[in-house]
């Protein structure tokens, strides 16, 4: 077997635990090798080690695309939802051939017909247009052509499945299991009573427009962002690739809802197990 292993941070180069990984995969005859960019990937890896949070899973992400291989993620971080593999128990699961394979959707987004960001037009979670100003937005939605009431609000985010307990989560969407075949629609604190999220099929178009009273936005997508027009059209739609994202044996999306978010978590449940 081989994996290439992925690094933002540079300081996990001398977290003891990153070297006890690789030692024990290197003792079990696992070739490992670090990569910065798909061009470092080479013939025959197996797939690529993500370890950091979950912004560094996120970041990995896009070379695991370009790339064609899937991705696990190591926790070094703090909540490990996308990265949630333990590094002390990894290697025995990858050496006991433990791993599963698989996909997740990813939105495709652009600004005006042009790539988002760095020119890397994917979320695995969601992409955000937000206010850059003191004014709140006028933001018009339309999906599949048909408009929706405008929304006042400071942004609004669409998310995939896989992003319900990101962003969404926070402002009051729904949680979706990461196979649901959805996007979630959301305002970003809005100033209309009578608005909610909305849940659309993931083969949806989805167009949004801004009235500003500024002349710039903040647009986000994934944990890239940068300032765009106000007058810029947003273009959402399901992206024509997926990622392919490696779990050990025992992890599910409850499993993860309970230990993350601590979902449930209440004195009278005690300590059962369900």
């Amino acid at each position: 077997m081989k994996f290439a292993y992925y690094i933002k941070k540079d300081g996990l180069e001398a977290d003891p635990r990153k070297d006890e990984l690789l030692a024990q995969l290197r003792a079990g005859g696992v070739e490992v090798y670090r990569a910065g960019c798909a061009s470092d990937i080479s013939a025959g890896t197996d797939g690529l080690l993500s370890l950091g949070g979950d912004g560094t899973f996120l970041t990995g992400a896009k070379i695991a695309v370009q790339a064609d291989i899937p991705i696990l993620g190591v926790n070094f971080g703090r909540l490990g939802f996308l990265s949630e593999a333990n590094p002390s128990e990894l290697p025995s699961a990858i050496l006991r051939g433990e791993l599963r394979v698989e996909e997740r959707e990813l939105l495709k987004v652009s600004a005006d017909g042009d790539a988002a960001g760095d020119h890397w037009p994917y979320a695995l979670n969601e992409t955000s247009i937000s206010r850059d100003g003191a004014s709140m937005l006028g933001i018009d939605v339309e999906i599949d052509g048909a408009p929706l009431p405008t929304y006042w609000a400071d942004g609004l985010l669409v998310a995939t499945s896989s992003g319900s307990t990101a962003y969404s989560l926070s402002v009051g969407g729904p949680i979706c299991a990461p196979d649901s075949k959805v996007f979630i629609v959301a305002p970003i604190s809005p100033h209309n009573l009578n608005v909610r999220p909305l849940v659309v099929p993931q083969t949806a178009k989805i167009a949004i427009s801004l009235r500003s009273r500024e002349d710039m936005a903040v647009f986000s997508v994934d944990n890239r962002s940068r300032r765009i027009s106000a007058g810029a059209r947003i273009s959402v739609s399901e992206a024509p690739v997926r990622l392919k994202r490696l779990r050990t044996g025992g992890d599910t999306f409850i499993n993860a809802l309970r230990t993350r978010l601590l979902w449930g978590e209440d004195v009278r449940n005690g300590n059962e197990v369900r």
